[in-house]
């Protein structure tokens, strides 16, 4: 048996506002952006550029209680793991780009670590792994 996760969730507050942060500053690829006219939302995937694996889904909040997940999805700890084949090339990039990094670059056993977060808050692994 064969299985894996293709999408996960980020609960949003708004669907442009997180495209433009994604596809802007994180050089994400739109993969699909579709109104859904009954339920008045959007089915919005992004995928890190060059990703064949795990997508967000980009889900705007809707209530209450999922507008106070927004930027907190994880409680404060580093939710998401942000790979890359070329740690110093992205990170001056996403640098340049504006992105809030809340822990500097370190040289770990099994990379180059450093943490930043999103337009909500959420706190992101940005990581090249030594075994790629």
């Amino acid at each position: 048996m064969q299985q894996s996760i293709f999408n996960v969730t980020l609960v949003v507050g708004d669907y442009d506002e997180a495209i433009a942060f994604f596809v802007g500053k994180l050089g994400f690829t739109l993969i699909e952006d579709t109104y859904i006219p009954a339920q008045d939302k959007r089915w919005v995937v992004v995928a890190p550029a060059g990703s064949a694996g795990t997508r967000l889904l980009l889900a705007r909040a809707s209530n209450d209680r999922q507008r106070a997940a927004v930027g907190n999805q994880t409680g404060g700890r580093v939710g998401f793991f942000l790979g890359t084949d070329d740690f110093w090339r992205d990170y001056r990039a996403m640098t340049v780009a504006g992105l809030k990094f809340v822990r500097e670059p370190t040289v770990e056993s099994y990379g180059t670590v450093a943490v930043f977060e999103d337009l909500y808050g959420n706190l992101w692994d940005f990581v090249e792994r030594k075994d790629t």
